[in-house]
């Protein structure tokens, strides 16, 4: 049939296919090559830093939106070791809010398990109760963890560094000498490696540190090399002192990068804004959860604007991804494990 057409009517057929083999070509081999790059071009954007604007204080690098997402709040698997034949102790701590107690079962190796807890804000520290109310509250405390099973000996009272900035703790420090009980004081620094001794798993020590957010301050603590370090950074209401969020941000960034670069792959992290943060994605009633990006969390209230700053500016400084919240751990329980047995 070819054969039969002219010069020109061939010349113009081949135009044709020509034309149509190159539109195909535009048109449907970009879809081809983006359907088998996609998931890498999504790797590659997960992994970057975006900005975002829900509560950043101004002129400030943010936190990724992405890194706390998917497989990283799912990927920590760990289970403590139980404690075999151990015993009951008891604390009660006087932190900058109120009155929390916890008792746990802790055996000779320093293997532990929280079986008691409970948190409650006082009125005490907003002036609003009496020396007799104060008496009766610890009273009460003191006669659960009796009733518990816990030893006379084996109760004691801790004071926390923040709770040491509020007047009025020094009256229940008073009122507790009097009914005959001696009140521990403890340092931020010591604070800081209390809280390491209760939350970081020796499985963890040689890459992991540990943070706390209190509300008078926060402490974060390593181990490298043997030795055992706490420094002291701002408190989550550091609003009220009307300190800007923009030199908090840049305390806790300078001070926080004295934690050993080789340390900084997890984080298990404590106090009460990660607690509220960890609300919102713990699944069922594990005992450790990870963290969503900083700045995937909206603040509700100051206090949490607060945490979030420097919860985003510790994240920022030493590039962390993986923050471990610990529902059991506490400075107070490391108070315990840190008695003889």
């Amino acid at each position: 049939m070819m054969a039969r057409l002219t010069s020109f009517s061939r010349i113009l057929i081949t135009l044709v296919l020509v034309a149509g083999i190159f539109f195909a070509v535009k048109t449907f081999l970009p879809r081809f090559s983006n359907s088998g790059s996609g998931p890498e071009k999504k790797e590659a954007v997960s992994g970057q830093e975006t900005p975002s604007s829900a509560g950043q204080p101004a002129n400030q690098p943010s936190s990724s939106s992405t890194w706390g997402s998917g497989a990283t709040l799912s990927g920590f698997k760990y289970t403590p070791p139980a404690p075999v034949n151990g015993k009951l102790k008891g604390v009660v701590e006087l932190g900058a809010t109120g009155f929390n107690s916890f008792i746990i079962n802790v055996d000779a190796q320093k293997n532990w398990k929280l079986e008691k807890a409970e948190y409650g804000a006082s009125l005490v520290y907003e002036n609003l109760a009496t020396d007799e109310d104060i008496k009766s509250g610890l009273k009460s405390y003191i006669a659960d963890m009796l009733a518990y099973g816990v030893g006379p000996k084996h109760i004691h009272f801790v004071i926390s560094s923040g709770a040491k900035k509020v007047p009025i703790t020094a009256k229940i420090s008073g009122l507790l000498r009097g009914m005959g009980y001696f009140v521990n004081e403890v340092t931020p620094e010591q604070e800081a490696k209390l809280a390491l001794k209760s939350c970081l798993p020796a499985s963890f020590a040689s890459r992991a540190f540990v943070v706390d957010i209190g509300s008078g301050n926060t402490k974060v603590s390593w181990l490298s090399g043997g030795v055992l370090t706490g420094i002291e950074l701002p408190g989550a209401k550091y609003y009220q002192d009307e300190i800007s969020d923009a030199s908090v941000y840049q305390e806790v960034s300078a001070k926080v990068k004295q934690a050993p670069a080789a340390l900084r792959s997890t984080c298990f992290i404590i106090g009460g804004v990660p607690f509220e943060l960890a609300k919102q994605v713990r699944s069922g009633k594990e005992r450790y959860t990870v963290l969503k990006a900083p700045a995937d969390y909206k603040a509700v209230g100051d206090k949490q604007r607060s945490g979030l700053n420097i919860y985003r500016a510790i994240a920022d400084a030493t590039g962390c991804r993986q923050f471990v919240f610990d529902w059991d751990a506490n400075f107070t329980i490391g108070f315990l494990l840190n008695l003889p047995n």
